[in-house]
């Protein structure tokens, strides 16, 4: 049921037809005849357009109607206009200028969910968790998710500042709040990266899951093991901050590491949201132990990867519980220009566990600096091949 040229956040696009009128129409005729819901609608419409102290279009009035609706169900849910819906499709070729963020409401506050590597946000300082409650001195309150996103968009060079709030780890002192201003620059989201550790330890780090990222991996891990000079002895795959991506390349980075069975599965209130994701045979590392490092900056498709490996006991997770966001929304355009963005689904790891709102918890927990986390990942890696080659012999 995946078509591939549009899956953002795990997203599942699915096409249909019809006008803005006619989606609202069909919802509401579930329990009302289509006559009642467009006079419903269009008295509505009227009304307002009639007495409102101010002239608003029927266009604009429409897309206020569907986003009220949309923001009524959860906040994966929404309503994409022209400009959100190019950006979504944007996104998924990873280029656009603007400061490198992944941008969430969370709790009722725009919040960083993960800086993008190397990208202005990051050299900045900016962090998971961060909230965003000024934009060029004025508070974002009232705002729209969309319009922030937009706002924070723009030409490479050109200025943005921010008000940040973030939050103390203490829940006994005052959150930190702190102006930043950042230069947008082009932000070339080069997915896969990595290098030997160590002779024949491998590092792997996916910051999103772009179209290609199942190719790009297989490609550096064919590099790794040539600069190595034989088989990789372990490898340390790092999907700390890594916000998600498309549901088609979490899959296919998921069975490059396993031989058989089940990755992931969707379950929702209509039988075109069950999906089951296999793997095919074929493992890169030739069994090789894995350890995957998470955060709470660890999002959808990163937690598709790290509970499918946990579930097949295939890699060690390392670092701290993921973020938990674990629901399917499918792309339903309305026409050329816009579209409605609705979760219809729920994932599942391959033992049956939901992870939306939960997260996905590591075998070991570690929230050191990154050179210590390095060293412990390949001690893990060196005590688990040893344990291996013991339990053959």
């Amino acid at each position: 049921m995946i078509l591939r040229p549009l899956t953002l956040v795990g997203i599942i696009i699915s096409i249909v037809t019809g006008t803005s009128l006619g989606v609202v129409s069909h919802l509401y005729s579930r329990h009302h005849s289509p006559a009642d819901a467009s006079n419903t609608l269009s008295q509505a419409l009227r009304q307002v357009s009639d007495n409102y102290v101010e002239e608003v279009s029927d266009t604009e009035l429409l897309g206020f109607a569907i986003e009220g609706m949309m923001q009524g169900l959860d906040e994966h849910s929404g309503y994409l206009d022209a400009s959100a819906y190019d950006a979504l499709r944007t996104n998924t070729t990873g280029k656009f200028g603007g400061i490198g963020i992944e941008l969430g409401l969370v709790e009722g506050y725009f919040t960083v969910i993960a800086p993008i590597d190397n990208t202005p946000a990051q050299q900045a300082g900016l962090k998971a968790g961060d909230r965003i409650t000024g934009l060029q001195g004025e508070t974002v309150k009232g705002m729209k998710l969309m319009d922030l996103v937009k706002a924070l968009r723009g030409d490479p060079g050109s200025h943005v500042s921010l008000t940040i709030t973030r939050q103390s780890p203490d829940a006994s002192l005052d959150d930190a709040s702190f102006d930043v201003d950042l230069k947008r620059a082009v932000v070339q989201m080069a997915s896969v990266r990595g290098r030997l550790l160590e002779p024949g330890y491998g590092y792997a780090r996916i910051s999103q899951f772009q179209n290609t990222t199942g190719e790009d991996l297989a490609t550096l891990i064919n590099t790794l093991k040539t600069q190595n000079q034989m088989p990789l002895r372990g490898l340390v795959l790092d999907l700390r901050n890594n916000p998600g991506g498309t549901l088609q390349s979490s899959v296919e980075v998921a069975d490059h590491f396993l031989e058989k069975g089940l990755i992931v599965y969707t379950m929702g209130r209509l039988k075109t949201s069950h999906a089951k994701y296999r793997a095919t045979t074929g493992d890169l590392t030739q069994g090789a132990p894995i350890v995957v490092l998470i955060n709470s900056g660890s999002a959808s498709a990163s937690e598709i990867v790290a509970g499918a490996l946990q579930d097949h006991g295939r890699a060690q997770l390392m670092g701290s519980t993921s973020y938990g966001k674990g629901s399917v929304q499918s792309v339903l355009p309305l026409d050329d220009e816009q579209a409605l963005k609705l979760t219809t689904a729920y994932y599942f790891t391959p033992n049956g566990r939901s992870f939306h709102n939960n997260g996905i918890d590591p075998d070991v927990t570690f929230e050191g600096d990154e050179d210590a986390m390095l060293e412990q990942a390949i001690q893990i890696l060196k005590a688990t091949a040893a344990d291996t080659l013991q339990a053959r012999l």
